[in-house]
């Protein structure tokens, strides 16, 4: 299996050029609906791709949480994605998919894996309404191949959420808020999770907040700001104080959405933060190079509050001359 992962140093050129590659995989002929469907994860949180190993059965687990498998002396915890997903399938795993990202290991027991698709993030697309109610919010953004098949990418943050044993109220209990009033943070992030939790460690700050569901939608408002702002005869910097953004979106990521940013001059002296599961230094580097002020991973709502207040009040921020648009 290894040789499906080969290239990923390679792979790390991708950003800034607005294009992924996505490993595709199968969870089995669905009882329900008679379909085998087709599901894709960022190679960037794949580290591998085995047969499945003898896996341990532990007490008091999650439901799709099958147990633990020790990969070089380090238990990591193994998610059934069929029954997370709720497909009814006959089909045992044969495959297991080791993943990496927000600074954890997990596996997933999958069905099988069939290739790596290199893709612009312009053909993701957000998932339409009635999928999105299907799946249960579990599918992020969605694009057809020319076969005809559909690829949903699963929104795999929302599967650590909801199996790792997090809870936001006790990390949220240090948040606290900020020293100065008036700042408002525009923030872009496509999982659902993650846009609960930013939201949730604003209000703690007691930060206003505007929010946008993918890097596409994210620059389209920011445009709509930023000519507000130019009609109005202020800085844009007097609405918006702190671009807070995912990396992997639909339509546009946050590399691209980064890059724009920087290259427009309204949005001068308002700090971008890179908010990531893909969280590791070459990731960070990779932020760093399109203009990213600073990185924090995703699950980390104190280090994500202690990084907003300092650039909140910050030299960098100019002090509001207006009344701020409230999120």
């Amino acid at each position: 299996m290894s040789e499906l992962l080969r290239n990923i140093d390679a792979r790390t050129k991708l950003a800034g050029t607005n294009k992924l590659e996505i490993l595709m995989f199968t969870l089995g002929l669905d009882n329900r609906t008679g379909r085998r469907e087709t599901f894709g994860i960022n190679v960037f949180k794949v580290r591998e791709v085995m047969r499945v190993p003898a896996i341990t059965r532990a007490p008091e687990m999650p439901d799709a949480v099958e147990g633990m498998v020790s990969l070089r002396g380090v238990l990591v915890p193994v998610v059934d994605l069929a029954k997370y997903a709720g497909v009814q399938t006959d089909v045992k795993p044969g495959i297991l998919i080791v993943t990496e990202y927000n600074g954890r290991t997990q596996g997933f027991l999958v069905e099988a894996v069939d290739t790596i698709l290199r893709i612009d993030w312009a053909a993701m697309k957000v998932p339409p309404d009635m999928l999105n109610t299907q799946m249960g919010g579990l599918v992020t953004a969605v694009t057809e191949l020319t076969d005809g098949r559909l690829v949903m990418m699963m929104d795999v943050e929302k599967v650590l959420a909801e199996t790792g044993h997090f809870n936001d109220d006790i990390a949220l209990k240090s948040v606290q808020p900020i020293s100065v009033s008036g700042r408002t943070v525009f923030f872009a992030d496509d999982s659902s999770v993650a846009r609960k939790q930013i939201e949730r460690t604003l209000e703690a700050m007691q930060v206003s907040h505007i929010s946008a569901i993918n890097g596409l939608k994210a620059w389209e408002e920011l445009q709509k700001i930023a000519n507000y702002a130019e009609s109005a005869k202020i800085p844009v910097s007097d609405m918006i104080q702190l671009i807070l953004t995912d990396v992997e979106m639909p339509g546009m990521d946050g590399y691209m959405l980064t890059r724009k940013v920087k290259e427009d001059k309204r949005f001068a002296n308002i700090p971008v933060l890179m908010h990531s599961s893909l969280s590791g230094t070459s990731n960070q580097q990779l932020g760093k190079s399109v203009g990213v002020d600073e990185y924090v991973p995703k699950f980390e709502p104190q280090k994500l509050a202690q990084t907003l207040e300092r650039l909140l009040t910050g030299s960098k921020i100019t002090p509001p001359a207006t009344k701020r648009v409230q999120g």
